[in-house]
């Protein structure tokens, strides 16, 4: 079995990565690697390391983010269902800044997307249900919901294209 990683960079934001896995599949299903200590770990600045892992179910047509903090590296994808995933550059000094990227993660287009510090994250379950994963690097304590930065979903600045929904929000992101 292979656990090889096709690295990418995005072509909208600069820093983010697509690491697609590859995948083994037979007549039981499918397997595939989502870490390797030593070939994703080096997508990171020197000294730093991922150390924290936080998983995430979701019903269809809930949206979590738009959320990020100034010092988080996050490596996410879906391992179960399918999501719109979608990364917003907040740092003001970038060219790109409050632009977007986004993709279709589920079984057939599975990818995790490495996200640097300074960028939003969200993504909507388009399927019954969904299991998030991220996996996080940071400097000093994790920091939480009171510490982080939060977009409105549907920022008009934006203009995030999620398609015609009407998500199932939390009190955090209707409150903004």
């Amino acid at each position: 079995m292979s656990f090889d990683f096709v690295i990418t960079d995005s072509a909208k934001i600069d820093g983010v990565k697509i690491i697609e896995p590859s995948i083994s599949s037979d007549n039981r299903g499918n397997i595939w690697t989502s870490f390797l200590k030593g070939d994703l770990d080096k997508l990171l600045p020197t000294g730093l390391c991922f150390k924290h892992d936080k998983f995430s179910e979701s019903k269809f047509n809930v949206l979590r983010g738009i959320h990020g903090d100034h010092k988080s590296w996050k490596l996410v994808t879906s391992v179960f269902g399918e999501i719109h995933q979608v990364v917003v550059d907040c740092r003001a000094h970038s060219t790109t800044y409050m632009e977007y990227d986004d993709f279709i993660i589920n079984n057939k287009t599975q990818k995790l997307i490495l996200i640097p510090p300074g960028l939003g994250n969200a993504y909507y379950v388009r399927s019954e249900s969904a299991v998030y994963h991220y996996k996080l690097a940071y400097d000093g304590d994790y920091i939480d919901a009171q510490g982080q930065f939060t977009l409105k979903w549907n920022d008009s600045d934006i203009a995030i294209d999620w398609g015609d929904i009407d998500p199932v929000l939390s009190n955090r992101d209707m409150k903004k």
